[in-house]
């Protein structure tokens, strides 16, 4: 380990954006001073070959500065050459890729790419296989890896003529002994000479599908990625520069060239990153977040840059280009406010989203165009502004208008702040960006509104000081070991792979850790530790680029002109899920029912499918997975069918199934033939007559409400999908069901039969009651991978029709018809209100509170994740006129919580009081709604459902109350789905409302033939 040499104490940090290329020479050892060390900058428009227009900078920069090359320590670039790539479908820049995974009978449902844009697809795509391997989430083996069988895939792909593969494991992530991923690349390589293979544990984490989508991706741009490394390359050697030169990544860190040329999917956010660090560095950050508004002339990026020193990251999954994703990128929220967004002086004064945008100097009234831009407004409401010719916009805008546009603008800022803050207090507030001029000296909100020098290249200072990071997220066990043992070792671990990656030892820390326990699962939590440092520039070990000769195998890298790049802007609008294939109007879309039985399409699966999770009330897992799988059987033919409850004969047989365990693994280990497996061997033991005639849902809430439709599709058992389930929502215990309510024999839930999908099976053909079932298959459970199907006895017509909570795959449909309206019409403000007109209307249930997520607690007791969420009241619609008018009537102010156990038990007002020693306690206020109703947590940005697994700082979000079906509200419904089922005696059950039967989807549409 070594030191900066005197001669090499310079560092070149360069941005090239989709308008401009920015460039800054910053000395570290003069940061201290005013000019915060740097001693050149350069910005220029963005050349058509960006290489062309780094050395341009660079060049520049060296003649102002009188600077020699000797003197640079490392060259840092931030660069959208490869998201551009993705973004554009370029041929000549994705290669096709085949994927082989390890998944044994796993995951078969879901093929490789089954959920992105079909040309996506094509393009990309080049050949897939699933093969023996992967592991369990408690590191048992779902099987070896068969090398016999890896190398007869090889063939197959060496003979299509693909060279870029991808290796995804089951639990990958957590792989650390049996390196099946490792072990399976190391024969691709040796069978199929100068391929690339790409591991996907070093892509992303768990989550098994947007894991290998980040891997596909990443894999399909590394001939692409090479090529253009070399291309920066060569005119920092042609300047004369022995330096390393870096990639930034999404995180604000720095990859080596070699490190780049393997993951170039990390670079994909890095240039909002590198803004935010560089404004926090130019205004010396210590130890507090700051909220950075990065304004440029169309578009306002706002992010959180927490104590850490880093932005914080996305909760979930990202999506690009239509391609879901779980990989780290920044949490950026864009508003459509720029320097050049176009000023309407009409009834009401608009300004954006539209903008002049680069033309901005053409077309703005102060440089003689006849566009009325925010730049013209600012300049008329501050004298002292000196930007174009003042004169030319005189009288354009009354003084009363000025009031207006300020606070227009003011509002819209102070909005974003708000929706990004992660708790009520006022925070920093930067802003940079070439359109900052047209932000106030004070926000509500900010403590304090800075705006430094320098802030127009803000990115490429973000470049120059980017630092070394490295994640561990992994799974494990702490029945043994504490959980501060556990994250002791685990924070050793990352500090060591962070200075493998090229960090100074003493200068790297722990920036940030999580832990999560998982629910179902006994003594298992997830932990995700980052640590960070500086470069050690004595390193000659990294940061070196693959040379040509390494590089050769790319066969078709010289069709690749690097002057023929060509730069677009970056459409990243968030797209929960693929949208249906067929185009149709919401309004007047009429689903098929011919003689009363309903035949699903895919538009009203995906509607069924939002509809799921929000009745899941926090609880039941995604759907998403199960959607996937029944898009793929409608496409292959299959014929979905549903009936109504009302219809069913007393003597038909209702059948039901579905999975049982923690949706953890359930995002990981995808579904095989678990489900029908526990179905033959359920029948096996049964009478030969007593075979189902239709199937039911256990439960219609989360990930088991599409299940019905899986087991009853005509590939599967052929049976129709009665429209109802036993709970109306998701409960966590099979107890909590229906049938058990009604009490009319017991047990209900024996015979049954649950099956791992590996070949181990657990019968039940009698039992004492339905808990003991209960505490027998959670047992169980533990043992066979925490993710089983299970599949329950049918019961007669007769039983179904008193039991049922009914039509309730209809009142999903209408739920997610609701969501997918408001959202074609921009009206996601209203979707919680039209979500209860479909539910029954006002006296059905109520918009219980509408806020933000500033906390949240999670714990693990026997097997469940206990928890609370705190939402702070806060308007989370952008009401423009309303705040400009004279301030807002809030509706919803203080605190409230919700009590979870996998699924959401409560929602309470918290009351504060002050003591006479000045402390502030808390303590339960109002019960707003309270099981068996149902509280859903939704979206309030995208109307869709928020699992408690998803709850996180900063989400705005509206929490409805929708009233329990009357199945629930009999005396003993109360007690086993009401708050003592869940430990909360001191809570008393009050409806929020009067229970309206859902409206069915056949009675309203049949169609007689």
């Amino acid at each position: 380990m070594g030191s900066i040499s005197v001669s090499k104490s310079l560092r070149i940090g360069v941005d090239v954006g989709g308008t401009n290329t920015d460039g800054v020479v910053l000395d570290p050892a003069r940061a201290s001073e005013p000019d915060k060390g740097i001693i050149a900058w350069h910005k220029a428009p963005t050349t058509t070959n960006p290489s062309l227009g780094i050395n341009d900078a660079i060049t520049t920069m060296f003649k102002t500065a009188h600077i020699s090359p000797d003197q640079v320590a490392s060259v840092t670039i931030g660069t959208t050459h490869f998201v551009n790539a993705v973004v554009e479908r370029d041929a000549a820049r994705l290669s096709k890729v085949a994927v082989l995974r390890l998944c044994g009978p796993f995951s078969k449902h879901a093929p490789p790419c089954v959920d992105w844009p079909d040309d996506m697809r094509d393009l990309i795509l080049g050949y897939y296989a699933l093969l023996k391997g992967g592991l369990e989430i408690d590191g048992f083996l779902i099987s070896d890896i068969d090398e016999n069988e890896i190398r007869e895939q090889c063939a197959i792909i060496r003979e299509k003529g693909i060279k870029s593969v991808v290796v995804n494991g089951v639990f990958s992530p957590i792989d650390t002994v049996e390196r099946q991923e490792e072990r399976a690349a190391d024969i691709i390589r040796a069978e199929i000479p100068g391929v690339d293979v790409v591991c996907s544990r070093g892509v992303a984490s768990l989550g098994y599908l947007e894991r290998e989508n980040a891997s596909i991706l990443n894999a399909s741009i590394l001939a692409f990625a090479r090529k253009t490394i070399r291309s920066f390359q060569e005119p920092i050697k042609k300047l004369g520069l022995h330096c390393p030169v870096f990639i930034t990544q999404n995180d604000g860190t720095i990859l080596s060239g070699d490190m780049a040329a393997k993951f170039p999917i990390r670079t994909f956010s890095s240039g909002p990153t590198n803004s935010m660090r560089g404004a926090a560095f130019l205004v010396d950050q210590l130890d507090e977040a700051m909220m950075v508004v990065d304004i440029g002339g169309t578009t306002t990026d706002v992010g959180l840059l927490l104590a850490n020193g880093f932005p914080r990251q996305q909760a979930a999954y990202s999506d690009l280009a239509g391609v879901r994703m779980n990989f780290s990128c920044p949490d950026i929220k864009s508003i459509g406010l720029g320097g050049g967004s176009i000023v309407r002086d009409g009834a009401t004064l608009t300004v954006g989203p539209d903008s002049v945008g680069y033309k901005i100097t053409k077309e703005a009234v102060v440089f003689g165009g006849e566009v009325l831009t925010t730049t013209d407004c600012t300049v008329l409401a501050d004298p002292k502004l000196d930007i174009g010719n003042r004169e030319l916009v005189q009288g354009k805008l009354s003084e009363e208008g000025i009031a207006k546009f300020k606070a227009v603008v003011r509002h819209k800022i102070e909005k974003v702040i708000d929706t990004m803050k992660t708790s009520p207090e006022d925070i920093p507030v930067l802003l940079v960006g070439g359109g900052a001029v047209i932000a106030p000296d004070e926000l509500k909100g900010a403590s304090k509104v800075l705006k430094p020098k320098w802030s127009g290249v803000a990115n490429a200072i973000g470049a120059a000081i980017a630092r070394v990071s490295a994640v561990i997220d992994t799974v494990k066990s702490t029945e043994t070991r504490t959980t501060q043992q556990l994250l002791d070792e685990i924070c050793r671990e990352a500090i060591e792979k962070t200075v493998a990656e090229g960090a100074l030892r003493s200068t790297v820390k722990i920036a940030e850790m999580d832990t999560l326990p998982l629910p179902y699962i006994a003594n298992k939590s997830r932990f995700t530790v980052r640590a960070a440092g500086d470069f050690d520039y004595s390193r000659t070990d990294l940061a070196r680029v693959p040379t040509e000769k390494e590089s050769e195998s790319a066969a078709d890298e010289d069709k690749v002109k690097m002057d023929e790049y060509e730069k677009s802007g970056l459409n990243t609008k968030d797209k929960s899920r693929p949208e249906p294939k067929e185009e149709i109007d919401i309004d007047t879309y009429t689903p098929k029912v011919r003689n009363r039985v309903w035949y699903i399409s895919e538009t009203d699966l995906y509607w069924i499918t939002t509809g799921c999770y929000i009745l899941g009330t926090g609880g039941g897992g995604s759907p998403y997975s199960s959607m996937v799988r029944l898009r793929s059987m409608l496409r292959a033919g299959a014929v979905i069918r549903v009936v109504s409850p009302d219809d069913l004969a007393d003597d038909a047989a209702v059948g039901c199934g579905g999975g049982v365990g923690s949706p953890t693994v359930g995002i990981e280990k995808l579904a095989g033939d678990e489900m029908m497996h526990a179905q033959s061997e359920l029948y096996k033991m049964l009478p030969a007559g007593r075979r189902a005639t239709h199937m039911i849902s256990v439960e219609v809430g989360g990930n088991n409400g599409l299940q019905s439709m899986i087991l009853g599709a005509s590939t599967n058992m052929d049976l129709p999908a009665v429209d109802g389930d036993w709970m109306g929502r998701a409960y966590p215990t099979k107890w909590q069901t229906t049938p058990v309510v009604f009490n009319e024999r017991s047990p209900i839930w024996a015979p049954i039969a649950m099956s791992d999908g590996n070949g181990n099976v657990v019968v039940m053909p009698s039992a004492t009651s339905d808990l003991q079932v209960e505490r027998v298959l959670r047992a169980a459970l533990s043992m066979m991978g925490s993710h089983t199907g299970a599949a329950e006895a049918p019961i007669s017509g007769a039983e179904c029709r008193r039991w049922v909570v009914e039509h309730t795959l209809s009142q999903s449909w209408r739920i997610g018809r609701a969501v997918a309206r408001a959202r074609a019409g921009n009206r996601v403000d209203s979707v919680a209100e039209t979500i209860l007109e479909e539910c029954g209307g006002a006296e059905a249930g109520r918009v219980l509170w509408k806020g933000k997520i500033v906390g949240v607690e999670r714990t693990l007791r026997m097997g469940h994740v206990y928890g609370e969420c705190i939402i702070e009241g806060a308007d989370v619609v952008d009401d423009e006129a309303k705040d400009v008018g004279g301030g807002s009537q809030q509706q919803f102010r203080g605190l409230i919580k919700i009590p979870f156990k996998n699924e959401n038990i409560a929602a309470i007002r918290i009351v504060r009081e002050s003591e006479e020693d000045g402390k502030v306690t808390e303590k339960e206020g109002e019960v707003l709604g309270l099981v068996p109703d149902l509280i859903s947590v939704i979206d309030a940005q995208n109307g869709e459902a928020i699992g408690t697994p998803e709850y996180r700082y900063g989400l705005l979000v509206i929490v409805l109350g929708i009233a329990a079906s009357d199945r629930w509200t009999s005396p003993r419904g109360i007690e086993i789905g009401g708050p003592k089922g869940f430990g909360m005696d001191h809570l008393t059950y009050k409806p929020l409302g009067k229970f309206v039967k859902p409206k069915s989807v056949i009675d309203e549409f049949d169609v007689k033939e």
